[in-house]
């Protein structure tokens, strides 16, 4: 990624706002609710395919309406901790944003009218709250991360909708499984949410954004952080003693090494080292979930 200092291109500075690093929070519920689907012998591969897009274009959608609201609320500004924003750094204008999030959203509805041929009705309710939800983050009368909501939004579309209803694409059946298995999905990628407002306690109680981690202050928030790590770590041993998964279902205890890192360095550093502590808290999402993912079709 390019330094603070330099200005990107038009292109880049779209990729910029597109959050890269957490556009991992919408491919490992793919991959898990897949990983279900091929243990149970069911998966068809362009259903996941399509899925796969669909949630990536929500997750660019949600950042680039977060990245608008944030700046017209004012909690964003240049002196901000975390990574570079578009619009307070003036590398795209208000308009061009509002205009691509329409079309990010409008893509992922057309192509998520396939999904709707393949799992019913229900897929469309799934899908059409997914993208209100997605706006709702921060936009609208009742902005969810301007009101403590932003982590259930986060665990519920990005764990328990984008997992759960993966497989159901396949089954066409919601089943206790991938319930289950959404757990740790969700928690994780809850949890590089919870790392970004913890690092911002102040700016966002300073802009009236009031988080969770505003409402309920730095040493919950702490808590939370590692609470939502442990039972991630709990869910491959529940799915091995009860539901007869095999040994490959701990394939993610290699990342026990960076969990702990992770908890580490939220419980010791402030500021912008906390932008560490948000890089490795990714890593450790993508790569839990994706041997997550292989150790259930294994």
């Amino acid at each position: 990624m390019e330094k603070e200092s330099e200005i990107p291109t038009k292109l880049e500075s779209w990729i910029i706002a597109s959050r890269p690093k957490t556009l991992f929070a919408a491919i490992v519920p793919v991959f898990v609710g897949s990983g279900v689907a091929i243990s149970e012998g069911i998966f068809v591969p362009l259903y996941s395919l399509v899925a796969l897009i669909c949630s990536i274009l929500i997750q660019i959608g949600t950042n680039y309406t977060n990245d608008l609201y944030d700046y017209t609320k004012g909690a964003d500004s240049e002196k901000r901790k975390g990574p570079r924003r578009v619009l307070a750094s003036g590398l795209i204008a208000v308009n061009e944003m509002r205009i691509a999030i329409v079309v990010i959203f409008l893509v992922s509805f057309l192509l998520g009218l396939y999904l709707v041929y393949v799992g019913g009705w229900i897929i469309l309710i799934v899908g059409v709250f997914s993208i209100i939800a997605g706006i709702a983050y921060t936009a609208g009368p009742f902005p969810l991360a301007y009101n403590g909501l932003g982590d259930i939004f986060v665990f519920g579309f990005f764990g328990v909708v984008g997992t759960v209803f993966t497989h159901y694409l396949h089954s066409h059946y919601i089943n206790f499984v991938s319930l289950v298995a959404s757990v740790p999905v969700g928690s994780l990628v809850t949890n590089i949410l919870v790392v970004n407002n913890y690092r911002d306690i102040e700016e966002d109680r300073a802009a009236n954004k009031n988080t969770l981690a505003v409402k309920m202050g730095r040493t919950f928030t702490r808590y939370q952080f590692i609470f939502l790590i442990v039972i991630s770590f709990l869910t491959p041993l529940i799915l091995f003693l009860f539901f007869n998964y095999t040994a490959w279902i701990f394939l993610p205890y290699f990342t026990i090494p960076f969990a702990a890192k992770a908890i580490k360095m939220i419980t010791t550093l402030e500021g912008t080292d906390l932008n560490k502590t948000l890089e490795l808290t990714a890593k450790l999402s993508a790569l839990f979930g994706i041997l997550f993912s292989a150790g259930l079709a294994l």
